[in-house]
């Protein structure tokens, strides 16, 4: 039986976290589609449930409003019943009661980047609430050294590299095969 197949047997969702650049969307996307799993993104989850955009939820509600209403949607998810690949936003995996969640209904793999990636990444796209600032670098820099070790609680870690998203995706699901296999 190859890798995927194995991988397939999990019996859990599968959930991606790390810092906003990391790669969380586009590799779960590819993930899904190599386990023909369903794939959800959890800032997309939250914004059709508020009926707005995550920059308008942090605008006009605040990050504490967005952060409650992230993890009722990220409870939801993980109760959908099938399998599943969720992308979380990047401060997600920080919060104690949305951490515990995962941990009991998930395996979790920690998307690791370098800051240069990242900040190419990031610099993509106009729509992160967090680097509306003078300095998004120092904000980057910053988040990475506080949330890294709560990152580091993740199952699983994974570098994801600059140029293709294939080897994270391979690492994936060799680790979920690993999994499956010890369980025996």
């Amino acid at each position: 039986m190859d890798r995927v197949q194995i991988a397939k047997r999990l019996g859990r969702p599968l959930v991606l976290v790390g810092l906003m650049g990391a790669g969380k969307t586009s590799i779960g996307r590819r993930v899904a589609d190599r386990l023909g799993w369903r794939f959800r993104d959890s800032d997309h989850e939250v914004e059709e449930a508020a009926g707005r955009s995550v920059s308008e939820i942090f605008a006009d509600f605040g990050e504490a409003a967005f952060r409650d209403g992230e993890r009722r949607v990220i409870a939801r998810l993980l109760e959908e019943p099938g399998h599943c690949v969720i992308a979380l936003g990047g401060g997600a995996f920080i919060h104690d009661e949305t951490r515990a969640l995962i941990k009991d209904k998930a395996l979790s793999v920690w998307l690791k980047a370098d800051i240069d990636t990242l900040m190419e990444r990031v610099s993509r796209r106009d729509t992160r609430p967090l680097l509306q600032t003078d300095d998004p670098r120092a904000v980057m820099e910053t988040l990475l050294a506080e949330r890294g070790p709560v990152y580091a609680e993740a199952d699983i870690h994974v570098t994801s590299p600059d140029a293709t998203h294939e080897g994270a995706v391979l690492a994936i699901l060799e680790a979920m095969a690993e999994r499956v296999e010890a369980q025996g």
